[in-house]
Order: C-alpha cells, then structure tokens, then sequence
C-alpha cells in the first residue's frame, strides 16, 4: 500500500496522525526537509544532486532503496554535509521537533553523532549545544502551534571510528542539559559493540541509559554483544533476533516457535526492540524473511510477545513518517487501534525518562486512544 508521508490514514474512523505517539529511534541527519537541504548548501557554496526539493526527495528515496545498509548510509555524505555550522544544525534540529509534532508525537529521542559535524570549526560541545537550542526552539514553535512535545538527545559514536569514550564522555557532561542516551551506529557489520567496551565500561559506572544498534546489519551476535558488551537497554532495530526463533509448526492461525537462549532472554526481560518496518525492507534487515512488508517479522515478535515499538529511523531516505509506519503495518497485518496503542505503550516505558515521566506518558497515550 502507497502512503503518502504527509497524508492523515484512517483506521476505524480515527485519523492515524493526531494519535499521540512515542519516537525512539529517529535520525537528526536522516530527517532533513529536502528543501533545508537545498537552502543550507547554498548558503555555503555546496552542490547538491538536485536543486528542486521534490527531485531531491525523489534522489535520496532511490538511493536509499538498494537492499545494502553500506549503500543506504552514503546518503548521509549530503544530508551531514549542510550541517556543520551551529546554525545549520540549529534549523535542522528546529525542524526535527516541529515535524515530530505535526506528526503527533508527544515525546521522541532524537540521535545524532557530533563527531560527524566538526568540518567547518565546531567543537563537539558547540554542536550539542546548537542541536540542543533548535530543540528548545521546535519545542517552543509547536508549543505556540498548539502541540505539546518533548525531545531528548541520544548522544551518538560512530562504531568505525575511535572516539566512543570521549563521545560517551560528552553525552554524560550534557546530561540534563538535553542529553538522555548514548547509541553507537553506522556500519554494523565488522564493527561489534565490544570494539567500544572503554566506552561502554564508564556509562555504565555513571549510570547512563545507552541503546545500540544491532541486529540489524549484522546478526545474533551483534545483538549478543549490544547486551553484554554494551549493557543496552534497548537494540537499535534488532530484527534480526527472529534468526533466533523456530517456527516448528502451524496449525490453523496458530504458529509454534521454539526460542534460542538469546531471544529468549530479549522476550522475557522485555528488552525493548526499535523496528523500523520500512528502513529494514530498504537495508535488506529482513531479506532471509522476503521482500515485501508482510515478510517482516514484526508481526511474529509481536505476537510471541517482545516489546516491539515502531520507528521511522530516516523519515527522507525512507519518505515516511511514524503515521505513515502505523498504517502500513495496519494495513500489512490487520491491526486495529489497540495494537497501535500497545506499540506506544511499549514506546513510553522504554523512553530514557525518570518513571514518573514515564508513567505520564502511558496516561498521555491512553487518554489520546480512548477520546
């Protein structure tokens, strides 16, 4: 089913969009309005593949949709490039929050790796600080359109590279000063969680929240070092858990699944995965399953009972937004409304918030799915 990123779906009578929602796994460099894009580069003298906004949403969703994570993140070399000075990471931040909130979401964590957008002069305290302020700016902006959000760092290293410890140093200095994580991300594959266990050692000890991603490009163990190595409380897509799940028989609409020590230990601690339907169709996360949305295996981690929540990961490479995810999962698996709210409820209780914060959140969300 095409959906449109910016249309309203409807699922039983009730406008998808104006759900309140929960977004935990969200790219500050993979969410850019193609026309910030355009209008950044040239007001620092960059070409850009395409000078119409429209052709170069069109260029990143081509790009994007190759099967291979290796070629999915090459996009990125455009979207980091218009962010290396405190003002373009300000408006791009700006930005981030106020299409969140017109997208209904009340809280999201937004990650980002300040290593990346140094080029041009900025420390990595300069580029949090910016981010933070455009955050501050998008709260305020949706604030006075209407929509109550909150959005938190997730400090983020990048697992190739060699500065983890001091990027995890930097997410615990801006702790409630707008950080509230700490992640590892780009290429999976190769690069292991416990390449970074320095890092992971002293976050640990200070007692701060991280989320990795794993599972994604890389299998079980990836996933197995993510929880050993890197502590996680929650895996960044994980996926690809379900290589550790049987299916040993089928009868009727009934599935019997035998569990690995793995996955089990992921289902029964509840530990929180950050699917991304569409971004892990276009990386090829779920190609041992199929290649259409309904091969996902979403819906058997749903059913077996794993915290599952729903994500956009790249809202331009992937042209969606976390309402348009909600429908085509609808749309893929006959959801209905209350499976769209278990989703957020999953969301709200594994935010790196307090659990007060947590618990109004879950209210927050039951009062928008019952109105």
């Amino acid at each position: 089913m095409a959906i449109d990123p910016h249309a309203d779906p409807k699922l039983q009578g009730v406008s998808i969009r104006s759900l309140p929602k929960v977004s935990l796994h969200d790219h500050l460099d993979g969410a850019l309005r193609p026309a910030t894009v355009i209008e950044l580069a040239d007001a620092i003298g960059l070409d850009v593949p395409e000078q119409n906004a429209a052709e170069l949403g069109d260029w990143f969703a081509e790009k994007s949709d190759s099967g291979s994570l290796v070629e999915y993140l090459k996009t990125f070399d455009v979207t980091t490039s218009v962010m290396q000075t405190a003002d373009g990471l300000r408006r791009v931040a700006k930005e981030f929050v106020e299409d969140l909130a017109a997208d209904g979401v009340i809280y999201g964590e937004v990650r980002w790796a300040p290593e990346q957008h140094l080029a041009r002069g900025l420390s990595l305290e300069d580029a949090v600080e910016a981010v933070q302020d455009g955050i501050e700016e998008g709260e305020d902006a949706a604030e006075a359109a209407g929509h109550d959000i909150r959005v938190g760092q997730l400090i983020t290293a990048m697992r190739h590279a060699d500065r983890s410890l001091e990027i995890a140093k930097l997410a615990v200095a801006f702790r409630g000063r707008g950080a509230v994580g700490f992640d590892i991300a780009g290429a999976e594959d190769g690069f292991p969680a416990s390449n970074h266990r320095a890092a992971f050692d002293y976050l640990a000890s200070e007692f701060f929240p991280v989320t990795v991603h794993a599972g994604e490009a890389a299998g079980l163990d990836s996933i197995r070092s993510a929880l050993i190595d890197g502590r996680a409380l929650r895996l960044g897509h994980g996926v690809r858990i379900a290589e550790d799940l049987e299916v040993v028989s089928q009868k009727g609409e009934e599935t019997f699944v035998t569990f690995g020590d793995l996955a089990r230990w992921v289902r029964d601690r509840e530990i929180p995965l950050e699917l991304s339907p569409s971004s892990n169709l276009q990386t090829g996360a779920i190609a041992a399953w199929g290649s259409e949305l309904a091969d996902h295996p979403f819906d058997l981690l749903y059913q077996l009972g794993f915290s599952v929540t729903v994500n956009v990961d790249n809202r331009l490479m992937s042209r969606t937004s976390l309402t348009r995810e909600l429908a085509l999962l609808a749309d893929a698996f006959e959801y209905g409304l209350d499976d769209l709210e278990a989703f957020q409820l999953n969301a709200a209780a594994a935010a790196f918030l307090s659990v007060e914060e947590r618990e109004e959140l879950i209210e927050l969300i039951g009062d928008g799915f019952t109105r």
